[in-house]
């Protein structure tokens, strides 16, 4: 009886441990390393040891995370740039530190004339290795390369915006690609944005602030736990190819060509994003969606107009999105042309819709490409629409009324929110004629939309060069802000 006791005692003792050792396990505060250069270390912030990105992101996180701040001056990402990442010491000192998240912010002084000429021999060979020797201290680290910032700087031999905009960024990209690697786009988080900026090359404490923000919602972001996307094994697999650092899946459904590009952590509830036509056209909101785990998509309806082929191809799309678990709520994405058959849709599967970007849109065919108002319209396109929707008399033109902008009660009813970008100047789809009257009797039918418009701007460039009043529409149209 005795040893029994004993033997018990020692059995409960040795779980008690267990449990202890197990808890403290858990409680072990998630590593995060902050890799770069004088960006990353604050250089010219007032009190960086406070306000440098990483020290803010670390007061975001608070407890349960434990933020380092791995920034040097001056450093570059070859090895045979001027100031080598590679032979600092506070490189081993990130490597000894074995961080669970590395974000990785170098190749701004890459830029420089005297590295620049290494550029195309070195820097991807050069990014892989220093991302696969945090991996090999932490195999389940996650790398997340940021884009660099944009300079405003004039000198073209130190750092130089078009090197980096150019080469580094698309050269970053293809890293990405190659290795599986997250991203997140600070360029366009930071472009036309010269006051941040008070030196022209680094941010101030309160462009800090925007980059700890942004970094902060990509560790809080909520994924899902299989990272489970499109099946394609109901689909003719066509091609695999390279979207600005995603992977982007080519391939046929009933015989119409179809293109799904995937985020390589997939957020909760697989939101999507439907585009029409334009593919790959001024893509940064497309690529900051992808930053934060939106699928974007395309199903092809190019010179349809929007008439019930391209709305029943897109039902079919739809349906195939949702038998691969999808979002039952997609947001609806058109450039030009592809007003009509966003709206066109829409206006029959108002449930599907979970809110609408719309760009310089087309509402009204009269317009463009009908040229019947003030626009220059396109002779050869007004034909294709007459001949889509059977339409063989100015007659049976009068009494057409399958455009957009003669759907505005039903669209309104709807419920779902509207964005549209327009140029207040152009001349292809003129504003008035679309957008305009389209945004008033909206309104007036209790619709939900926002416009912003172009000052002095034309038909192009489309979209925002700095994405983040589109993106934030869309996030909290999905429900995807993070607090």
């Amino acid at each position: 009886m005795r040893y029994f006791r004993f033997y018990r005692l020692l059995l409960l003792s040795l779980l008690f441990i267990t449990c202890k050792e197990q808890e403290t396990k858990k409680q072990e505060p998630l590593k995060i390393a902050c890799i770069g250069d004088s960006i990353t270390y604050g250089a010219g912030i007032e009190n960086r040891e406070q306000n440098a990105y990483p020290q803010q992101l670390q007061v975001l996180l608070g407890d349960g995370f434990n933020v380092k701040n791995f920034g040097v001056n001056g450093n570059t990402l070859l090895k045979k740039g001027d100031y080598p990442y590679w032979k600092s010491n506070t490189y081993q000192e990130a490597l000894a530190f074995k961080p669970d998240i590395v974000f990785i912010k170098l190749g701004t002084n890459d830029s420089k004339l005297q590295n620049r000429v290494h550029l195309d021999s070195d820097f991807v060979s050069n990014y892989k290795e220093l991302i696969n020797s945090f991996k090999e201290k932490n195999k389940k680290t996650r790398i997340v390369l940021l884009l660099p910032v944009p300079s405003y700087a004039q000198d073209t031999s130190r750092i130089w915006n078009p090197v980096i905009k150019n080469k580094i960024i698309p050269l970053t990209q293809k890293v990405a690609f190659e290795t599986g690697s997250e991203m997140i786009d600070l360029y366009h988080l930071f472009v036309n944005e010269p006051k941040l900026f008070p030196d022209k090359i680094h941010p101030s404490a309160l462009g800090a602030t925007r980059m700890a923000k942004r970094v902060y919602e990509s560790v809080i972001q909520k994924v899902e736990n299989n990272n489970k996307g499109f099946n394609f094994s109901k689909v003719d697999k066509k091609s695999e190819s390279n979207f600005y650092g995603y992977k982007q899946t080519n391939f046929n459904f009933k015989n119409i060509p179809c293109k799904i590009v995937t985020p390589k952590r997939i957020a909760k509830g697989k939101p999507w994003v439907l585009r029409a036509r334009f593919w790959g056209h001024e893509p940064q909101t497309d690529i900051a969606l992808l930053d934060r785990g939106f699928h974007i998509v395309y199903c092809d309806v190019a010179n349809l107009f929007g008439n019930n082929e391209a709305v029943n191809r897109w039902n079919n799309f739809y349906d195939l999105m949702i038998e691969s678990g999808f979002s039952k709520k997609v947001v609806l994405e058109g450039m030009s042309r592809g007003g009509l058959i966003i709206y066109n849709w829409a206006v029959e599967n108002p449930e599907k819709v979970a809110c609408i970007y719309a760009d310089a849109p087309v509402l009204d065919g009269s317009s463009w490409p009908g040229g019947k108002g003030e626009g220059v319209g396109s002779k050869g396109d007004w034909q294709n629409f007459k001949n889509v929707y059977g339409i063989t008399s100015e007659f049976e033109m009068a009494g057409f009324r399958g455009n957009p902008i003669h759907k505005i009660e039903a669209i309104a009813k709807g419920g779902f929110p509207m964005f549209h970008v327009c140029g207040d100047a152009d001349k292809v789809v003129p504003v008035h004629e679309n957008t305009k009257i389209f945004e008033k009797k909206i309104k007036e039918a209790g619709g939900k939309i926002e416009v912003i418009y172009k000052e002095d701007v034309g038909h192009h460039p489309h979209s925002l060069e700095n994405p983040t009043p589109i993106v934030n529409f869309i996030l909290q149209s999905t429900s995807k802000i993070q607090n």
